[in-house]
Parts: structure tokens; sequence; C-alpha cells
């Protein structure tokens, strides 16, 4: 650096009009701190070091009469912020997904169904499509939403608003008295998660991989298998007490089990989060896992503030109502127009479309070798199906006077029992491959082709 004299030299001369005493002395003392820069020999004046040092803007903030030089300095209103900040929240939200494009069908199906112009195929069918992208975004804003609240509230979020869709589809449902549509669709979902996603997911991670088999933790997978096989003794033996025709009180008893049976494991999976959230959250929160999310994504990073996910949490919950009411009141039209049973549709079609967001990110860990969050994925959302979902359903359909239960026919609870032991039988070892998921596809599909040729007898459930 020069001299001072230099310093000083470089400095242009500044013309200050005509101003009381006040006036000059505010706009000077913007010049005065670069100037004590110059004199000490330190960086020269630059915008960013004025306004930079927190002790300027203190002095520009308590002299009296100062005026900004920069305009910078002046607060902006939050009134002039919210039009750019509501642009980029709904960029982020619709338009942050691959899927954003079937959003189009969300419009389409409400002027279908205002205006009655689209039949019952093609109202199931836009509605279907179009809950694809909203289950995803949802998922997307409960986990910004998860930032603001902390890791354990996070959790619980993520655990309660995971299968909002399902949930949501099933309230509807019950609303109308649909009792095997909830229960034949929650199974479905159960079995997706299970065979198709899982089986995929070690399919392609095993293809990409194939130098060694993939790993994973096998104590948190045995303890997902041990919530799950819990789940099926609170099916079966509603379904067997039935099919024997054992009944205390015929009709009654096989209700009043279910509920006992409901509260029982929403009581389980309550203290299953206690368990991952609080005691034994380290087998959970892997130091691997957490550095994989630290960078994985754009999606690990905080884009939406706690109000503004609080928002569109609300809006697309509407939205994903409102389609809902119009899949189950499409389905059985739709069922008859493309001659299919809805055994098929609710186990197999629905779940495939309305889960297809998270059977692409569990096949997207699974090729990055992250195998215990795509098992978290899969199996876990299985778990939070059975265990929290299905017993929550019983108690929501308690209330309304709806006699939903847990008695899904032998049928589909055998074939769930079947699943969960496939499946536990896999994750035993704690290694997977690409012909382990080989074997789990080749298994959905047989329990595919079942549900095609089965036909549900509704008469024969006390409650439909």
């Amino acid at each position: 650096m020069g001299s001072v004299a230099e310093n000083y030299q470089a400095v242009p001369k500044i013309e200050v009009p005509h101003s009381d005493h006040k006036d000059l002395e505010g706009f000077t003392e913007c010049f005065r701190y670069p100037l004590r820069g110059l004199v000490e020999e330190n960086a020269p004046p630059s915008d960013s070091r004025l306004h930079g040092n927190d002790s300027v803007k203190s002095d520009l903030a308590h002299t009296p009469g100062a005026i900004c030089c920069n305009t910078r300095c002046r607060p902006r209103s939050r009134i002039t912020k919210l039009p750019t900040y509501v642009s980029r929240s709904m960029y982020h939200v619709l338009f942050g997904t691959k899927l954003c494009w079937l959003l189009l069908c969300v419009p389409v199906a409400v002027i279908g169904v205002s205006f009655g112009v689209l039949g019952h195929g093609w109202i199931f069918l836009l509605s279907l499509l179009g809950m694809a992208p909203l289950a995803e975004r949802l998922g997307f804003v409960t986990e910004q939403l998860s930032f603001s609240t902390g890791s354990t509230v996070g959790g619980l979020l993520n655990a309660t608003f995971g299968n909002a869709t399902e949930m949501i589809i099933c309230i509807m449902a019950l609303r109308k008295n649909m009792i095997r549509v909830v229960q034949l669709s929650l199974l479905g979902s159960i079995l997706s998660n299970m065979l198709l996603v899982l089986g995929c997911a070690f399919f392609f991670g095993g293809l990409k991989h194939t130098h060694q088999d993939q790993k994973f933790n096998k104590v948190t997978a045995q303890v997902s298998s041990s919530l799950l096989l819990m789940a099926v003794m609170g099916l079966l033996f509603p379904a067997v007490l039935h099919a024997t025709g054992t009944e205390l009180q015929m009709g009654k008893s096989e209700l009043a089990l279910s509920r006992f049976s409901s509260i029982i494991m929403l009581v389980a999976y309550i203290a299953y989060l206690y368990f991952q959230l609080k005691t034994h959250r380290e087998l959970y929160d892997s130091e691997e896992d957490s550095d994989e999310y630290d960078g994985a994504s754009d999606d690990d990073e905080v884009l939406l503030g706690f109000w503004t996910s609080i928002g569109w949490l609300t809006i697309l919950t509407i939205f994903i109502s409102l389609l809902s009411e119009y899949l189950v009141d499409a389905i059985e039209g739709a069922s008859n127009l493309w001659n299919v049973p809805i055994a098929f549709i609710s186990v197999i079609i629905l779940p495939i479309v309305g889960n297809a967001a998270e059977h692409a990110s569990a096949v997207m860990f699974a090729l990055k070798d992250k195998m215990d969050i795509s098992l978290g994925v899969a199996i876990g959302s299985s778990t939070q199906i059975s265990m929290f979902v299905i017993p929550f359903c019983v108690v929501i359909g308690w209330s309304m006077g709806t006699h939903m239960d847990l008695n899904f026919e032998l049928f589909e609870t055998a074939t769930l029992f079947i699943t969960v032991l496939v499946v536990a039988f896999m994750l035993q070892e704690g290694t997977s491959n690409y012909f382990k998921g080989l074997m789990l596809i080749l298994c959905y599909l047989i329990v595919g082709a079942s549900f095609f040729v089965h036909v549900d007898i509704p008469d024969a459930h006390p409650g439909a």
C-alpha cells in the first residue's frame, strides 16, 4: 500500500450541497470510517467493508441526523419482500419434483367432476395420477417443517404425515361406509412396500453393486419385522374368530376384539416411536446416514420457513382430500368400466400409483448404497400403516359409528402373513443382493395375479 498522502489523493473530492449543520454532519459521517481505514493503512475503502462492520452500523444508527449513502442500508419492507418469497416457495413446492407435470391432472379432474363432462373411468385415472405428486410434495413439506421443530418433533411429524395420503383416502371411504375399500387399500400399501418397493431396491442396488452384497442395520430390520408380525397377529384373530363362527356374541365380539386390539397396537406404536426417537436413537441415526443426508440432495436444505410449511401443508391436504373423495366415488364405476375387480384396483393399482414417489426414493438410495435409508422407506412405511394407520382407522370408524374392524378376511390375512414371513427371512442376515430383490418382485407378481382372480364377497363381511 502507498503512503498516507497518496491514499488521500486517491479519494475523490465530493461536493457537499448547502445544508444545515445536522444534515452535513450526518452526510460526512458516511466517509469518516473509510478515511480512518486509509490513515491506519488498512484495506481500501469499499462498500462491503463499510457495511460489513457491525460497529460502523451501530455508530451510523446512533448518529443524530445521519444519512446513509448506500441504499442497501435502508431496511426493506416485508410487504415488498412478500411476492418474491411467495414465488420462491411456489417454485420449490410445485416445481421441485419431476412429477410436477402430473399436477395438471388436478384441475382437469376438478373441472370434469364439477361440469360432469368425464366418466368414472377418467375421473378415477386423473385423480389417481394427480395424487402422486401431491403425496410426494406433502412429504417434502413435512420434511421442511421438521427442520424448524427439532429432531424429536420432526420424527413424530414424519411418522404422522408419512402416510397421510392413505389416511385421507381411508377417512373419505369410511364416511361413505366403504369398509372393504379401506381394508384392501391399506393391505395393498403394506404388500406393495414390502414386496415391490423393497424388491426393486434390492434388485437395482444389487445390479449396480454386484461385487459384494449390500449391508444394512440388522437390528432395526428385526425390530420392524417383529412389529409387522404383531400387526399380523392383530389381524389374524378377528378373521379366524369370524371364519370359525366361535364368537361369544355373533357380530359383536369380533368388533369389540378389533377395537381393543387397535388400542393395544396404537400403544405399541407409540412405544416404538419412543424407542426409535429417544432411548435407542443411535441405532437409527448412524454417522454414515447423517453424513449422507447432509449433502445428498437439495431437499435436505431449509427452503421453507415454519409458517410457510404450515400453509402449504394445509393447501396440499385440502387438494388430497378433494381428489380422495373423487377417487372413492369413481372406483366402483371404474371397476365396472374396465372389467377389473375392485380388490385388484384397491390392492395393486392404488398403492403403486399413490406411492410412486416412495418407490423412486427407495431405489435411488439403494443405488447410492444407502440401504438403511431404503429400508426405512419400504419397511418403515409398512410398519406405520400396519401399526398406526389401520388401528387409527378402526378408532376413527368407531367415532363415526362405522363398523370398521380388523377382520380383513382369511384370504387377505393369509397373504399378509406369508408376505411378512418371506420378508423377515430376507432381512435376517442384514445383507441384500439382486437375487433377493428378484424373488421379492416375483412374489409380488404372484400376489397381484391372486387378487386379479379373487372375487371379494362384500355381503359376507358384517361391516360392509
